[in-house]
Formats: structure tokens, sequence, C-alpha cells
């Protein structure tokens, strides 16, 4: 009986042991799995040649399926996943320039994927017109942001995803009216030193004497009610002339 009694003993001890190398095995499996999904979802989200309407409007699009269509896991429409129903309520989730990329009921489970526009309707008459436009749009935004760039019509929120947090701001309130201006400015360390000479050998050396940090560009941003009107910069920053596009399209839908 003791030995048996020592061998359950040893056992509960091990098994001891082994619950937080378990534990930690579980949270890692976890984490994997996590940025596993985060890295699908940012392969997802990355094909420049696509407007993401969850990172662009802050209401979702919902259009009325009038026709059964296919759906497809490419914009191309080269890969059928299988068919959207009519006589439903989808999700608008993202654009391209020819389709548009659904989530709704397919004919035996829920669906997601590219449909072409001549499957939808809604309360817009315009709605193919007005998508496209807002596709235009966003697409020359995605690329001012990703040159680091900002353009007339911009919001603002757009100018701080191209270029950051603002290093000076200034803002005046005058009823409904929101003016203000926005400074980027851009600046380099530069190094100083000075010429030292060793007593003990004579030889002479340079040792840092201090660091200052010099201006090397700035953009100026004015805007009016979330939309900018004017964009400055200095001779040292310019990237040509100023851009212009049209400011964001207002869906009554």
């Amino acid at each position: 009986m003791e030995v048996l009694f020592s061998q359950k003993t040893t056992i509960l001890t091990a098994m001891k042991r082994l619950i937080p190398a378990l534990i930690l095995i579980l949270l890692a499996s976890s984490l994997s799995a996590e940025i596993k999904r985060q890295e699908k979802k940012s392969n997802l989200d990355s094909d420049p040649e696509v407007v993401y309407l969850e990172q662009t409007l802050p209401k979702p699009i919902n259009l009325k399926v009038i026709r059964e269509a296919p759906v497809f896991s490419d914009k191309e429409g080269k890969h059928r996943l299988g068919t959207l129903k009519a006589d439903q309520v989808a999700r608008l989730e993202a654009l391209s320039d020819k389709s548009y990329r659904v989530r709704g009921q397919g004919t035996h489970h829920g669906i997601a994927g590219w449909v072409a526009p001549w499957a939808f309707s809604s309360t817009d008459p315009d709605f193919v017109e007005n998508l496209k436009l807002l596709y235009e749009r966003q697409i020359q935004v995605q690329k001012l942001i990703a040159a680091q760039a900002v353009a007339v019509g911009m919001t603002m929120e757009e100018v701080s995803l191209s270029l950051g947090q603002p290093t000076k701001t200034s803002v005046r309130k005058t009823g409904t009216l929101q003016t203000g201006r926005w400074e980027f400015i851009e600046y380099k360390d530069i190094k100083h030193y000075v010429t030292r000479v060793d007593p003990s050998t004579g030889a002479a050396y340079r040792q840092l004497s201090h660091v200052t940090r010099e201006e090397t560009g700035k953009t100026a941003v004015e805007f009016e009610n979330n939309l900018v009107t004017a964009v400055e910069q200095s001779e040292d920053n310019q990237g040509g002339n100023v851009r212009i596009i049209v400011p964001p399209l207002i869906f009554r839908w």
C-alpha cells in the first residue's frame, strides 16, 4: 500500500509540474491562431485596386438583391463560390472597378464574395454611378496615403493616415464653421564636434560637443469643416503642384 501511495504522489507531483507547461502551450497556440487570422484579414484587405468600405464609411451600405447571381472568390470572376439568392438585403463590403464584394445568403448557407452590379437595386436610382464615383475617389486617396501626400478635398482623418499627427495645430470656431491649420514639420539631427588633444599622447581626436535639430521641410494644411481647402509646402518639401480631389460623397440611403 505504501508503494502505491508513493507512486500516486509521484504522479500527482509530475502532473502539477506539467500544468504550467500545458497552459503555456495552449496560450501559444491561441496566440498563433489569432496572428494567422489577423494575417489572413490583412492579406484580404491589401489589394490596392479594392476599396474596403469598413475603412471608408461610418455606416454600412445595404443593397437589395433583385436577381439570383453567381458569387466569386476573386474580383476578376474566375473562381465561383456559389450563388447569391434573390429577394434579400446584402451588405456591401468592398468595391472594385467592375464588381461588388457583398455578404448575404446563398442557396444553402451564408456567403461572401464578388458579385456583378446588375444583381442589385437601391433606393438611390443612381447608386451604381455614385458607387463608381466613391471608388474612383478612394483609389486616389489610397494612392496619396501610400505616397504620404495630401490634396485639397481630403478629410482630416485621411490627412492623419497620410502624414501622421501634426507638429502644430490651430483651430478657430465661429458658429457652425470650424477652420484651422495643421503643420507637419520635418527635422534632422545635426551632430557638432570639437577637436581635442590627448594630453598624454598629443594625438588629436574629435569629440561630440552637442546636437541641434534643424528644420528640413514643412507641410501646412488648412481646413474648413473637416475638409482640406489649401496645402502649403516649403521649398525643401515640395512634391509638385498641389493636387485636388473631389470631397467625400454623402450617401442618403
